[in-house]
Parts: structure tokens; sequence; C-alpha cells
């Protein structure tokens, strides 16, 4: 039985940028600039768009997002954002969860599944 190909984007010591699995990408997206939470996320998904470039699929293929927030009260800004940013009925399973962030600065983290090439 033929292993579905394996490749990890810039893979340093402790992540890879993004990892590809047969026709499934995942990958991590930590803001990048922003100082609140409407500007980290505006941020964050804007990468998320490159990265999910860089892995051949778009946000119309999401599968899976998982969304971290240091603070629940966030939610709704971030939940206006994400729509905004979906097309229409593109949707994918998600969860939303209060977390404690590595760097006291990141307001949100966004853990992404995709549909990746052709």
């Amino acid at each position: 039985m033929t292993q579905p190909s394996l490749t990890r984007i810039n893979p340093q010591p402790q992540w890879s940028d993004a990892v590809i699995h047969g026709h499934t990408a995942y990958f991590v997206e930590v803001p990048e600039s922003g100082t609140d939470v409407a500007s980290q996320t505006r941020a964050l998904l804007s990468q998320a768009e490159a990265t999910l470039a860089r892995v051949g699929s778009d946000k119309g293929r999401l599968l899976m997002a998982t969304v971290y927030l240091k603070h629940m009260d966030d939610r709704a800004t971030v939940n206006a954002l994400w729509a905004d940013w979906l097309p229409q009925g593109c949707a994918p399973a998600r969860v939303c969860v209060r977390a404690e962030m590595a760097n006291p600065d990141f307001l949100l983290e966004v853990a992404f599944i995709a549909a990746a090439g052709q």
C-alpha cells in the first residue's frame, strides 16, 4: 500500500509553517501585527490566506478551525470578522476556546485544517 505524501513547509526545531499529508494541510497562525483583537484577527486571517495559497488551497476549502482566545469577551468581534472573511456557505467545522497564550501580546491563535492541492 502506498503511503500518502508528507511535506513540511519551513520546518523549525519546534514547528513547521504548514504540514501537508496527502491532500490535507495543517497549519497554525498567530498574529504578526496588531494591538487589539480586531487588528490581530485581520492580520491572522490575511496570513491564513497566504498560507492557504502556499499549500494550493483557499478559504473556501477549510475543513476545521480551532480558535484560541485569550479573552472570551473578544469572541463576538472575532466571530464578526470571521463571518465577513469566509465565502458564503463555506464555514468549516470550528471550535472556540479560551487559552493562555505563550506570547502575552497575542490575543488569539487559530489552528487550521484545509483540503490542499488538486
